[in-house]
């Protein structure tokens, strides 16, 4: 018998596009949730109190400017005796955050709270700190915030399955050669011990499933066409071919979809007959 070349069906393209988007796209989430709920949400808390100090304190200058006895003297006392109002619950707000928290020292100034609209008092704090200048409509709660951490921890956790499926993937090959097909898992099965040959996921899904019992011993292997191999033509379709190279060398039972269907078509008897029954 002429020895032929061993065929092998390596990692495709599309397994590995695929993968390495689902590892980047839960990264990417990953990164995102374990921001908002460790800082990001806090720190939007903070802005948010801020943003209403800023404006209460625009209405209790005007409430006092109208009682005419308001001065520069007098205001910088007043405010620097004002705090921002803060919730009870604490742990919304970041770690860094001064509690109590004193009226920023833009809010001191007489000509500024005078001469200038809060709200652009506000754009020039955020400015100077490198704030956000927009606000969240409502405060985060720590329910909230504790949200994050569960996404955060469920879409590390789906990354890090990606990127073992990817590693793993990447080392593995399908192949066969004169004697044996050997799958992805390194099991080396020789043709004279597959038994059954079942094709009917392999013209829709690139799935097939061979059961052997033998020497080498029972089970069933599992041949993936379109994480191994493919079918591109203008790869050589390497995954129809290794099949191709399978089932020359195979003398088992063969299952296929279109025997399958035809034999749904079939009297119960004929059924019956055509399974052993």
């Amino acid at each position: 018998m002429t020895s032929t070349q061993k065929l092998e069906c390596k990692p495709t393209r599309w397994f590995i596009f695929r993968a390495a988007v689902m590892l980047v796209m839960f990264g990417v989430f990953a990164v995102l949730f374990y921001k908002d709920g460790s800082t990001g949400y806090r720190k939007k808390n903070e802005a948010f109190y801020l943003h209403k100090a800023f404006e209460a304190a625009s209405h209790e200058f005007s409430d006092l400017s109208k009682k005419g006895d308001l001065t520069p003297e007098s205001w910088r006392d007043y405010a620097s005796k004002r705090t921002v109002l803060l919730p009870d619950d604490r742990s919304v707000l970041p770690a860094t955050m001064e509690v109590p928290h004193p009226w920023p020292e833009i809010l001191h100034d007489f000509q500024k709270m005078k001469n200038t609209q809060w709200n652009h008092l506000w754009r020039e704090y955020t400015a100077t700190r490198g704030m956000d200048e927009d606000v969240p409509e409502e405060p985060y709660t720590a329910r909230k915030i504790k949200e994050q951490w569960v996404v955060f921890w469920i879409s590390l956790a789906l990354a890090l399955a990606a990127g073992f499926f990817l590693i793993r993937t990447l080392g593995r090959r399908i192949s066969a050669d004169d004697e044996a097909v050997t799958d992805q898992r390194g099991r080396r099965v020789p043709y004279a011990d597959l038994r059954v040959l079942d094709l009917r996921k392999w013209e829709t899904k690139g799935l097939a499933f061979i059961d052997f019992d033998g020497p080498s011993g029972k089970g069933r292997l599992r041949i993936d066409g379109l994480t191994y191999g493919g079918f591109k033509a203008e790869e050589g379709q390497p995954a129809e071919e290794l099949m191709k190279r399978v089932k020359s060398r195979f003398s088992g039972e063969i299952i296929e979809f279109t025997a399958a269907s035809e034999a749904s078509d079939d009297s119960p008897a004929e059924k019956s007959d055509a399974t052993g029954a």
